[in-house]
């Protein structure tokens, strides 16, 4: 299920380079602008670049935990759900239409990630405390997702797509009934921000970017 979860965003990226090339016609390929720029030249949430591990005191560092694989992916996919919605009515109509497609796949993501973090979240104690330190570690995460800059300004008055903030609340509930019935509990907000989108990333970023790249 991960595997198909991983085509279906490599999909989604490729069509979304294809287009942003189209878009600046200047020689720009998907490829060229997966392979072929630096760290600080991509725009994404920090929180899809931390690494699936064990945020548990008592295991090694470098462990692999299916927990926060779950947890982080049903935080974004239920942000992405209700964004590839509003997307389909984009003033772009290849966007509309790249945004049909993937709410298909994205709401399959969010059915797959709830009904695992509501399996482990009300599971064993062991799973339940896997959930619970990986939903405390990748909440502080959570308030850039809906973050707005000049960009998001001008792309929501063009109406090109959504602010994220405009489903903040949407996303807030929805979040709320599942962790609710996966007996999970969101930490306090911090004044902690992480600064994915605007080109600073954590340091797991070159790591990937260097997996990544090498293939090219």
């Amino acid at each position: 299920a991960l595997a198909n979860v991983s085509l279906d965003h490599i999909g989604q990226a490729r069509l979304l380079y294809q287009l942003v090339a189209d878009i600046q016609a200047d020689g720009s390929t998907e490829d060229s602008l997966a392979y072929f720029r630096d760290t600080e030249d991509f725009r994404n949430y920090a929180l899809v670049e931390l690494p699936n591990r064990v945020p548990l005191v008592g295991y090694a560092k470098g462990d692999m935990d299916y927990g926060t694989t779950i947890v982080r992916n049903f935080l974004y996919s239920a942000l992405m759900a209700l964004v590839w919605e509003k997307l389909q009515s984009s003033s772009n109509a290849q966007l509309a239409a790249i945004a049909a497609k993937s709410l298909k796949e994205v709401r399959y993501h969010l059915r797959h990630s709830r009904d695992w973090l509501v399996r482990l979240g009300d599971g064993t104690d062991e799973s339940h405390q896997r959930c619970q330190a990986a939903l405390d570690a990748l909440w502080g995460y959570v308030p850039e997702l809906f973050d707005s800059d000049a960009v998001d300004d001008a792309a929501a008055a063009s109406g090109l797509g959504p602010r994220c903030a405009d489903v903040q609340g949407t996303w807030t509930t929805e979040v709320g009934e599942v962790l609710a019935e996966a007996t999970l509990t969101p930490p306090a907000d911090s004044r902690f921000r992480s600064t994915g989108k605007r080109g600073v990333h954590t340091e797991h970023m070159g790591f990937i970017l260097a997996d990544m790249q090498y293939l090219q």
